[in-house]
């Protein structure tokens, strides 16, 4: 009685609320179910409310314990935003009549939850492969060629990234003895198996082309969710687990700068929006990195921030993708006219994501930055600072400038379903609020200390970054000019890999199977064969062995013995003739002495 009333003061798991209200949605129809719909994620955030600290829904499995609910200010604070951003996502779904995408994005969200709340590595895989099903089905809902093959690539690279991370966690059982799940050891094989794993969902180059390859594939409210959880789970994971290793600060300081290039050839604006993601989360992953107190609220924040300016930025063009079916730069134009309010949630989403004062990008990436100059990592401050810019080339001006202005298309459509309005007007509202009145983020992340982003020399440097970025952006106008291109990544290997190796499957390795099987059938057939009549098979092979000396010196009485073998042949089935005592003893002999030869050599 003691252990219920214990469990019951321990709240709801929010995850649990998400994965069943995923599993009742076929019940209701409606209206009813777009408030149901909407219900259960605004309820997963509620519950978290009221959530104790400490460690909570505990169980003991096979001997050792497993911890659902390990709440801190840190598992609180990636909680919050995973549950809001589950609620504007699904405003944002609304208009879709399609439950099979609403129960996978319940999931995702439910066993992303799963992993920030986890104390233990075994629940973690658990929800770490969930993950990563209920994520590969928002992409194959969208239902062409494109999306099923990126599908699969997708799910390739995670069934790699999961084996590495089960590796590790089956070694850290075997050296340790325990399943918890707490800052990893750097003198472990182990460890550095379960950061690959983790890295995998970081999308750290080169392990990252799976992001922008189907990300861009995803279906048009499907794309909204998974860029907010698959690469922010993993920021969380490696906050929880590898605070402070050096490796991660250049990891992902190439990763800052790495997106931005890719993102600035794009043409394709999802795809640019997906290199985006791999820029920003570059900056978290330094942070984490950098270890200090203000980097890790930083990161922290930061991701925080990125889920709803990114989710934005998602938003804005899936509208112009669900009203106009176009998704390529060099295919749209002019559409402020037609389709005014998004885009002026596309330049909040913009302009937070480029870190301009007043929006929410300023007050959580300073973070970062501020934490590498305050270790002073000269270099990394400063590629910082150059990715920091960068985003404002392409994020915060590209993606605008040639969908929503730049050459006139002749596209002439009207605003999305006001639900995906709603939604983008409370991620844009969110994001300014933050810019705003940064205070109310900065008083749940995970160390309380102070800091201020708006100082006057802060808020000056900033501005002077902003406008160098966008002066370079019209100088460099007629070299970033709309071109119908097709950017090669490190996707490329593994696609050609995987084609080299499917002929290998079909081709080479299908012959030497099956002459390796019909020499093991010929085998098996010529032994049921000698077996059955095992005098009348001697003989056989006496005659054959006749015939081929005799057709070596050239005599003609060859003839003679191959009609005997054929005659010898057609009745061997016909008649079981019996064997002496002798001949049984010695054909046992020489299969015994086949047998010593072969188990001597071996």
């Amino acid at each position: 009685m003691s252990e219920l009333s214990s469990l019951l003061n321990s709240g709801i798991h929010p995850g649990i609320i998400l994965v069943l209200g995923a599993s009742l949605i076929p019940l209701f129809g409606g209206k009813l179910k777009k408030a149901v719909l909407v219900l259960i994620p605004a309820a997963a955030f509620i519950s978290l409310m009221f959530l104790p600290h400490g460690a909570h829904w505990g169980f003991d499995f096979l001997g050792y314990e497993l911890i659902f609910g390990r709440v801190d200010n840190l598992s609180l604070c990636f909680g919050y935003i995973f549950t809001l951003m589950a609620t504007l996502g699904m405003v944002y779904s609304l208009h879709l009549d399609d439950d099979g995408q609403h129960i996978s994005a319940l999931l995702y969200v439910g066993s992303a939850l799963g992993v920030v709340f986890t104390g233990d590595y075994f629940t973690l895989f658990i929800c770490w492969e969930i993950m990563a099903l209920a994520s590969l089905m928002l992409i194959w809902y969208k239902r062409d060629e494109p999306s099923r093959k990126a599908g699969y690539r997708y799910i390739m690279v995670h069934a790699f990234g999961g084996s590495v991370l089960l590796a590790g966690i089956i070694m850290q059982v075997a050296q340790t003895g325990s399943i918890a799940f707490d800052a990893a050891d750097s003198g472990m094989l182990s460890s550095n198996l379960i950061l690959l794993g983790f890295l995998v969902n970081a999308a750290v180059p080169p392990l990252h082309a799976w992001l922008s390859d189907a990300y861009p594939e995803g279906t048009v409210t499907g794309a909204v969710f998974l860029s907010a959880f698959t690469t922010k789970t993993a920021v969380y994971v490696l906050i929880r687990g590898y605070p402070g290793w050096e490796i991660l600060i250049w990891l992902g300081t190439i990763m800052s700068i790495y997106g931005i290039i890719y993102a600035i050839l794009e043409n394709d604006m999802r795809r640019i929006l997906a290199y985006s993601i791999i820029n920003q989360v570059g900056f978290m992953v330094a942070g984490v990195g950098i270890g200090t107190a203000l980097s890790l609220n930083g990161s922290t924040a930061h991701a925080f921030g990125h889920i709803l300016y990114k989710g934005l930025l998602w938003m804005s063009a899936g509208a112009v993708l669900y009203m106009t079916g176009k998704r390529k730069c060099t295919e749209l134009g002019g559409l402020y006219k037609s389709m005014p309010l998004t885009l002026i949630f596309c330049l909040i989403g913009a302009a937070s994501i480029s870190a301009f004062p007043l929006f929410s990008g300023f007050t959580t990436k300073s973070m970062i930055i501020s934490a590498a100059a305050n270790q002073h990592l000269i270099p990394v401050f400063m590629l910082l600072q150059l990715a920091s810019a960068g985003v404002f080339l392409h994020a915060g001006i590209k993606f605008p400038y040639f969908v929503f202005f730049a050459k006139d298309s002749g596209i002439r459509t009207t605003e999305p379903p006001k639900n995906m309005l709603y939604a983008m007007g409370g991620a844009a509202f969110l994001c300014i609020l933050l810019g705003v009145y940064p205070q109310l983020l900065y008083n749940i992340l995970p160390a309380q200390i102070e800091y201020n982003a708006y100082t006057i020399d802060h808020v000056v440097q900033q501005l002077e970054l902003l406008f160098y970025s966008a002066l370079a952006f019209f100088v460099m106008l007629p070299l970033l000019k709309r071109k119908n291109t097709i950017s090669l990544d490190t996707d490329w290997f593994y696609r050609k890999l995987a084609k080299g190796f499917m002929w290998y499957c079909e081709k080479p390795l299908t012959y030497y199977a099956k002459k390796i099987d019909d020499t093991a059938s010929r085998t098996a057939y010529i032994f049921l064969w000698f077996t059955k009549n095992p005098v009348n098979a001697i003989g056989v092979f006496r005659d054959m062995l006749y015939v081929t000396v005799l057709e070596m010196a050239g005599s003609d009485k060859a003839g003679a013995f191959e009609k005997r073998i054929e005659q010898q042949k057609a009745l061997h089935f016909s008649r079981e003739e019996q064997i002496t005592i002798g001949m049984a003893v010695f054909l046992l002999t020489i299969i015994l002495l086949i047998y010593l030869l072969i188990y001597t050599i071996g």
